[in-house]
């Protein structure tokens, strides 16, 4: 774990979608900006494994399983979390599900999936945690979103869906809660070798990792008070 800087120590961080891949980078790298870290995700095994990679690097974490799109669910995740960890000042909400191939051949079903974990999962998420940051006077939200909440492509129609629905929610939500001291930001990666989708016939050279992520959420999580990023757009130096 990296020790030069503590800028978080204390707060408490809780990583949605945390047992491996984007999320567990990111929790990676506020446990060693000094942060207690949550990580929830529907894998047990896979968080349980997560929980203890956290804790051999010295980072204080846990884990809980919860799917974000559950009502009962969320309020379990942020009530555990709160009574091990302390109140969330730190949400990235990161847990996100691909459903990929031409909107008009796709379920209902499918689409019911993907929004309920990219898009309302956030809002449930996000809805929890916000009456602690108020409380507290500050607070963080960040979004991992994609630049597919930018960009149309063939095959992409409900994925697309979810991502631009996110931009709108993180924009209405960082206005809603700025006044409370409160930022909500958005961060859109390109392509991230990870092994979320296929990413058939692109070389992994080519694209982001998912270290880039995090340290795109350091940026945030490390930028002056008085600041305020609400969106990083974050592509590979060369196309995949």
């Amino acid at each position: 774990m990296r020790t030069e800087s503590q800028v978080l120590r204390g707060q408490c961080a809780l990583v949605t979608g945390g047992s491996r891949g984007i999320g567990l980078a990111i929790a990676q790298r506020l446990g060693a900006l000094g942060a207690r870290v949550a990580v929830c995700g529907r894998n047990a095994a896979a968080l349980a494994d997560a929980e203890r990679s956290l804790r051999a690097a010295g980072i204080e974490a846990t884990s809980f399983p919860a799917d974000v799109s559950r009502l009962s669910e969320v309020a379990r995740l942020v009530e555990q979390t709160t009574a091990r960890l302390g109140d969330v000042e730190i949400l990235v909400n990161n847990a996100g599900v691909g459903m990929f191939g031409a909107a008009h051949e796709l379920s209902e079903n499918d689409w019911d999936r993907v929004m309920d974990i990219n898009l309302k999962g956030v809002f449930l998420c996000s809805r929890a945690v916000a009456p602690q940051m108020i409380r507290r006077g500050r607070g963080q939200i960040i979004n991992i979103s994609s630049l597919a909440g930018k960009n149309a492509f063939a095959g992409g129609g409900i994925y697309c869906a979810s991502k631009w629905g996110l931009q709108g929610l993180t924009a209405c939500m960082a206005e809603d809660l700025r006044g409370h001291n409160v930022r909500v930001s958005v961060i859109c990666p390109g392509s991230v070798d990870t092994e979320f989708s296929p990413h058939a016939g692109k070389d992994p050279l080519k694209m982001l990792r998912a270290e880039d992520v995090a340290h795109a959420v350091e940026m945030l999580v490390t930028q002056a008070p008085g600041s305020f990023i609400s969106e990083i757009l974050l592509r590979p130096t060369r196309k995949p």
